[in-house]
């Protein structure tokens, strides 16, 4: 795929506007958002990302197409999976409501920060490297496996526990108020250090883990940098207002985690394909090509919907007549292996 300076350009420089206008708009008017701004704003992200799609099916084919398609549902879901982490931080932390979309703003740009560097070293592996698809289908499979283990044990989860936040927390002078992004404020002649930097804190560790999936999980669909940067840019896009959009509604979906197993266990099948295809590892087969049949972008784009849509059919069906409770139960294990398991302690 050739993609010219210019196109480069201009979509890192629409990203950053975006961005910029975001935290401008939030900067000025602090609030939780009405339902109207929400819908509006994710209509116009969503819209854009078909948009995107269908200018790159036209301007590079239609296989670029479909993978970018395939790597921005895959990478919106793994975003979804991501927002409900950071709905039990704001939670577990009391974050004001009027702040929230602060937080959530410099969760998405620390997200996008590191998935772009995950991508520069992705990338580099796979071009020097045929061997690493192993490792990523591998881990992919892995991160499947341990995300059913968890959805069947009902395993708490804690990121705002981890061991980098108990460690700011026990080195910094943390207050008990919130004001707005300003991350140190003085009391009494006492300079204390606002809660929000521990919140920021807890989203970049977060974030950072979240990168180890979804840049392996990209990279199985497509290994084209621009789309692999496009999609995760994306599926990051109106994460903010989704979050105040649907709420509760997203806390329904209580069969997340294993249609994202699912996928994530048929993208590492799929990476290990790959591998064996283009085999260049001495033990296996004497260092040559297996003859093994490759899952087509077309037939990952089909698996990726059918799942998403059963996945939200039967979670929005079997939760129907649930607790609360009951429901925050189902999600309470939404990490993947490399979260940190700390608790706080009592």
């Amino acid at each position: 795929m050739e993609i010219s300076t210019l196109e480069w350009t201009v979509t890192i420089a629409v990203t950053v506007a975006v961005l910029l206008f975001d935290v401008v708009m939030i900067a000025r008017d602090p609030h939780e958002p009405t339902m109207k701004e929400c819908a509006i704003a994710l209509s116009v992200y969503i819209g854009a990302a078909v948009a995107f799609g269908i200018w790159i099916w036209a301007s590079h084919g239609s296989e670029l197409g479909v993978q970018f398609y395939a790597g921005w549902l895959t990478e919106y879901s793994l975003s979804i999976d991501n927002l409900f982490v950071f709905i039990i931080l704001m939670a577990a932390l009391k974050v004001p409501r009027e702040y929230q979309q602060e937080a959530l703003m410099v969760g998405i740009i620390l997200a996008l920060i590191f998935r772009g560097i995950f991508i520069a070293l992705g990338y580099q592996l796979i071009a020097n490297f045929s061997w690493i698809f192993y490792v990523f289908g591998a881990f992919l499979v892995y991160t499947a496996v341990t995300l059913v283990k968890n959805y069947r044990s009902h395993e708490e989860d804690h990121p705002e526990d981890n061991r980098v936040v108990q460690f700011a927390r026990s080195h910094l002078n943390v207050g008990d108020e919130y004001h707005g992004l300003h991350l140190w404020y003085r009391k009494n002649g006492v300079r204390f250090v606002s809660p929000m930097l521990i919140v920021i804190i807890a989203l970049g560790t977060t974030d950072l883990l979240f990168a180890l999936d979804s840049i392996p999980a990209i990279f199985g669909i497509t290994q084209e940098p621009y789309l692999v940067f496009t999609a995760n840019v994306f599926a990051l896009m109106g994460l903010r207002q989704l979050y105040f959009l649907l709420g509760g509604l997203l806390q329904r979906l209580i069969y997340l985690s294993l249609g994202l197993a699912f996928i994530l266990a048929f993208i590492g099948v799929k990476l290990v394909l790959h591998a064996m295809h283009e085999n260049e590892l001495s033990f296996i087969n004497g260092g040559d090509s297996l003859h093994v049949p490759e899952i087509s972008a077309l037939a990952s784009l089909g698996v990726i919907i059918v799942t998403l849509v059963v996945t939200a059919v039967l979670s929005l069906w079997a939760s129907r007549n649930m607790s609360e409770e009951e429901i925050a139960d189902r999600t309470s294990a939404l990490r993947a292996p490399d979260e940190p398991e700390t608790k706080a302690s009592e």
